[in-house]
This record gives C-alpha cells, sequence and structure tokens, in this order.
C-alpha cells in the first residue's frame, strides 16, 4: 500500500524530482526516497511539497480515483 502520492503528482504535473528537491532544499536521494514511499516525510515538510506543487496536502496522501 502506497503512503503518499508525490510521485504521482510529479508525473501529473511532468515536475522532476530533482526539481523538488531543489525547491525543497533537500537532497535528490531525500525526495527520491519520498517519492518511492521508502521515507514519509513530516507533516511540516509535507505541507512545504503541497505548496511547492500547488495542490492541497490531501491529493498527496489520498487516491482520489480510489475513492468511491
Amino acid at each position: 500500500m502506497e503512503l503518499n502520492r508525490i510521485k504521482e503528482v510529479l508525473d501529473e504535473k511532468g515536475i522532476k524530482q530533482t526539481w523538488l528537491a531543489e525547491k525543497l532544499g533537500k537532497s535528490f536521494s531525500m525526495v527520491n526516497a519520498y517519492s518511492c514511499n521508502r521515507k514519509q516525510p513530516t507533516l511540516e515538510v509535507l505541507n512545504r511539497i503541497a505548496d511547492i506543487l500547488q495542490v492541497s496536502v490531501k491529493e498527496l496522501i489520498i487516491d482520489n480515483k480510489d475513492e468511491k
């Protein structure tokens, strides 16, 4: 089960992990770990990612396509 949808949102928006890492001030490997669900970002980081990607935090954690 996926815990976050960061990778999907990046793919949907055509944004590269390297760009997000630069905007966040984090290493590519850290952003890649978040994207691949090897590591979960803190709520603070999740909020920053949502701001940068201009989406709600909910979009980063819930797949709307799966909601019934």
